[in-house]
């Protein structure tokens, strides 16, 4: 049994590492928490490539789903940032570094969303920039896993995020010049183009039917072209914010090595 004297001591160390634990708190693992923000985008980035594979509908709501968990995130990182006493690296470099992610996040949601509401459906070149966006995602994820472990091995995923940011925008690049090229829409199937040349001859029917119908045409193309442009331009953005997030882990493991 403890005798009086023990259990007093024992008590005061208590109360002493109390005020300690108040006056001086733990270090929160930011390390942890923004693991569990690019865990949540690798699973939006998987299911946003399948989405513009199959156009299943289900993956589109998977991304909504995901995005939603990601904002739940990064509020949880942010207010704990808010009150923390201290951190293990820059607090600036946290706070971009949780919004980063979750912007790249965002324009997830906002592609299979407009993609949607403007009536667009999957093409190859959507599919081969979800994929570039799905491996940057996962070189986000490696890098900050081995951040406080193995810097030098997280400024090589760094890097190949950067790497991969350029191949999206060239990607970008050729898929705009393809698609102001009218010859890429007069040889798209017929069923692909009826939808806006439909809706535009009933606003021309005043016209001539010859004239309403090359008319027709011609508006649907630039509409099309509006429509693409605007979903590939989403692609391009999350894909910046990703490599935003890389010259961030870059930037900290300069600071920490």
């Amino acid at each position: 049994m403890q005798s009086d004297t023990e259990s007093t001591e024992i008590k005061q160390v208590s109360r002493f590492s109390r005020i300690i634990n108040t006056v001086f708190p733990r270090t929160p693992d930011f390390y942890s928490m923004l693991n569990d923000q690019c865990d949540v985008v690798v699973q939006a980035m998987e299911m946003l490539a399948g989405y513009m594979q199959t156009g299943e509908q289900k993956r589109a709501d998977d991304v909504r789903r995901l995005e939603h968990e990601g904002d739940i995130l990064k509020i949880r990182n942010i207010d704990t940032l808010n009150r923390s006493f201290s951190t293990p690296f820059d607090r600036e470099d946290i706070y971009r570094a949780i919004t980063s992610i979750d912007e790249g996040l965002n324009y997830a949601k906002t592609t299979v969303r407009e993609m949607e509401i403007l009536g667009i459906e999957p093409d190859a070149q959507m599919l081969e920039m979800a994929k570039l966006l799905q491996s940057s995602a996962r070189k986000l994820q490696s890098g900050f896993a081995t951040l406080k472990k193995d810097p030098a091995v997280a400024e090589q995923s760094a890097a190949a995020v950067q790497k991969v940011e350029r191949q999206v925008e060239k990607l970008y690049r050729k898929a705009l010049s393809q698609l102001f090229d009218a010859k890429y829409y007069s040889a798209k199937p017929r069923a692909e183009q009826s939808s806006n040349h439909d809706d535009f001859l009933q606003l021309l029917g005043p016209l001539e039917e010859t004239d309403c119908r090359a008319v027709a045409s011609g508006l649907a193309y630039v509409m099309e072209v509006l429509k693409r442009r605007e979903i590939y331009r989403h692609l391009s953005n999350a894909s910046d914010h990703f490599a935003h997030a890389g010259d961030i882990l870059h930037n900290i493991t300069v600071k920490t090595t």
